[in-house]
């Protein structure tokens, strides 16, 4: 082979192996190379107890599973619109006028592959390079790997264990700046099940308005709330703060519905227009069957979802009081979702350190908080069985006996 092939040869690999910079600057899910790593020891038939998934251990309730049958055997396999069938979104549109008191039509409502996959449409149409998102920390990972990936530079708003995990306004006043575009808020909050009021909520639209920001509200947990708690929507404190708001929610934790990849963003209808076009170009619609079984969820289980939020919050009050008992721990009573966000500073170790010990010498697997803006914390699922918490407690307290 000649000099000149050796180097044509060589171009060609160097120019197929040079990714784009701005993947260069997304890190991995630390929330799914966790899970992963744990599922593949139990298939290795590792005995692993694992606190680290973001999904609801239930199953999708009967009738929805047969709804998306009955529509595969009568031929439901065909494209939809980009946005989602129409009768998906006036049900949708329905829901949050009855239950969040939101007055979206059918034609503000984009249903998409997942509410992770409308907030990363949400953020290509409103980003540029140079806009700033401030976002709440602890964060769910994915929110400033998204502002990136969109070319915005996120701005973190820190919250804190002893003011509840919940933002002050006047810290949120003194971050906006000319640049400031979005705020990404999330309530119930993963990672740390933190709720925000009614009044709370009052005072962040108003902070919008005057400033003239967009509010991305990420709902995905609204019906997973304890202690007789309500959730509330800023979209729905005044039609000013509604204009500026993109509400987000869907299927996967309400319904157990994880894996069917079902969600949607309700805005303004240029904005969702956007979207829908983003959309249209990019998964187009998502996939038809799945959107019926998501109808019927809408329609049909709201017994499925209380009977699934009472267990969770039963099962909130074991995890919560075996961890308080631990030494060196100190984990967050939360209001909602399905995760036990802990304090570990009193084991001197990083968490990701913490997290790869555990896993490897007790068998149990929980998520770093270092994924989440916060070193010095881990993220405790109590999406499993009564049994397996009990069981992976008493793990993590012997282990750290032993440490």
């Amino acid at each position: 082979m000649t000099r000149s092939s050796l180097a044509l040869q060589f171009y060609r690999t160097e120019s197929v192996m040079k990714l784009a910079k701005r993947i260069q600057k997304v890190t991995p899910s630390l929330t799914l190379a966790i899970e992963a790593k744990a599922k593949r020891l139990k298939q290795e038939g590792v005995d692993i107890i694992s606190f680290s998934a973001g999904e609801p251990d239930f199953d999708t309730p009967l009738q929805v599973k047969q709804a998306a049958i009955e529509s595969l055997n009568k031929g439901f396999t065909k494209y939809t619109p980009a946005s989602g069938m129409l009768e998906l979104r006036k049900a949708i549109s329905e829901k949050l006028s009855r239950e969040n008191h939101l007055a979206y039509s059918p034609d503000q409502i984009v249903v998409s592959c997942g509410a992770k996959h409308s907030i990363y449409n949400m953020l290509q149409v409103l980003i540029e390079e140079g806009d700033e998102v401030i976002i709440l920390s602890p964060f769910w990972l994915s929110f400033p790997e998204m502002v990136t990936l969109a070319g915005g530079t996120s701005v973190i708003l820190k919250t804190e264990f002893e003011n509840g995990y919940v933002p002050s306004p006047r810290a949120l006043e003194k971050l906006i700046t000319k640049k400031t575009k979005l705020l990404i808020l999330n309530s119930p909050s993963n990672p740390t099940g933190a709720v925000m009021t009614k009044e709370l909520l009052k005072e962040i639209a108003a902070i919008a308005k005057k400033h003239s920001f967009f509010i991305l509200s990420d709902e995905i947990y609204e019906k997973l709330i304890f202690d007789g708690g309500t959730h509330y929507s800023i979209g729905s404190l005044d039609p000013a703060i509604l204009e500026r708001t993109i509400t987000v929610g869907g299927a996967s934790k309400s319904y157990a519905m994880t894996g069917w990849r079902l969600g949607f963003s309700a805005s303004a209808k240029p904005i969702a227009e956007a979207c829908g076009a983003l959309q249209s170009h990019s998964t187009s619609n998502p996939t038809s069957f799945a959107q019926a079984g998501y109808l019927e969820a809408l329609k049909t289980a709201e017994a499925d979802v209380q009977n699934m939020r009472a267990t969770f919050e039963k099962r909130r009050d074991l995890i919560f009081r075996l961890v308080s008992d631990i030494p060196k721990l100190k984990p967050f009573k939360p209001s909602g979702a399905f995760y036990l966000f802990t304090d570990i500073s009193g084991t001197k170790l990083p968490s990701l350190q913490f997290a790869d010990r555990l896993l490897d010498e007790a068998k149990v697997a929980v998520v770093p908080g270092v994924a989440f803006g916060d070193d010095h914390t881990i993220r405790i699922s109590f999406a499993t069985s009564e049994k397996l918490i009990e069981a992976g407690i008493v793990r993590i307290r012997e282990w750290l006996k032993k440490i």
